[in-house]
């Protein structure tokens, strides 16, 4: 049977019919179960529009079956993914998840099945990747996804055994912290990824992914991402305000439109070079410090 589905949701009704509409195209949708997790308002003013999306969630069909959680306090995003994915994977051995502003290809669910399957015995492979930066592959590389040390939390996968392995309290932060040489050695995915996880210990932003990040590099483990992304993301925030934009500019991506449902997944788990160097730019400093100024600019 192919891996339940999680949405997690708030207060964007549109976004979220999206995402559901999207979703039931696929083949594999009316084999799956759909569990859909619906935060609680946080302030007053959320209210009638988290009563929408309720109202909402009941007509949701084209799903083997559909599980509503609806939480009556708000918990935040952190809190209510890792409480609900921990949940799910109490019933199931794999979990595929999504949010309530991310659009899936028609081989989405196809896709993540099967490198879920391919790869469950593998546990060099901590997670599935159901997006991807469009890359310049050479002409030579014949695979269907390739890996990094860095996870993606727009359309994901993994598996009960990596994900119960999980420290959510970060108990060796102090140690880490002090360390100048692992510092470095966890931002070469990225120069943002130690300092996002001193945020998240210093309790200035809450964050499930960087934590999440942080135990694949203890790990020394890989995400599986697809050479041509199953995923696009359209949650820069509401409005079209010019710095949402320029942020949905840096990180924009054509879903894979071929419609194949069968992929050559590599069994070679590693880092290719060429692949890496293209992923890691999109998070240097350079590249961050570009789109920033450029959101400044008045348009």
């Amino acid at each position: 049977m192919p891996s339940p589905v999680i949405i997690f949701c708030y207060n964007r009704l549109d976004n979220l019919r999206r995402t559901v509409e999207n979703l039931q195209k696929n083949i594999q949708a009316g084999l799956t179960d759909l569990y859909i997790f619906s935060d609680g308002p946080s302030k007053e003013s959320d209210e009638d529009k988290v009563a929408a999306i309720r109202e909402y969630l009941p007509t949701i069909t084209g799903f083997r079956e559909l599980n509503i959680i609806n939480s009556q306090d708000n918990k935040g995003l952190a809190t209510s993914i890792i409480e609900g994915v921990t949940e799910v994977l109490k019933k199931h051995e794999t979990v595929i998840v999504l949010e309530d502003d991310l659009l899936t290809s028609i081989n989405f669910l196809s896709y993540m099945n099967e490198s879920l399957e391919f790869y469950k015995d593998n546990r060099k492979v901590l997670s599935i990747s159901g997006y991807s930066f469009q890359l310049a592959f050479p002409q030579v590389y014949v695979y269907d996804n390739y890996f990094t040390k860095r996870s993606s939390s727009w359309g994901w996968g993994t598996w009960r055994n990596r994900w119960n392995a999980v420290d959510w309290e970060v108990r060796d932060y102090d140690s880490f912290a002090r360390n100048p040489a692992a510092r470095r050695k966890f931002n070469l995915m990225g120069s943002d990824m130690a300092g996002m996880l001193d945020k998240q210990m210093k309790g200035k932003i809450s964050s499930w992914a960087i934590r999440w990040c942080y135990h694949q590099f203890k790990t020394d483990t890989y995400t599986a991402f697809p050479s041509l992304s199953k995923v696009q993301n359209v949650g820069f925030g509401d409005a079209a305000t010019h710095t949402s934009s320029i942020q949905r500019s840096r990180f924009a991506t054509s879903l894979d439109t071929t419609g194949t449902h069968v992929f050559k997944l590599n069994p070679f788990v590693s880092l290719n070079n060429l692949l890496i160097r293209q992923f890691v730019k999109k998070y240097s400093i350079v590249t961050r410090l570009k789109y920033k100024a450029l959101s400044l600019i008045p348009i």
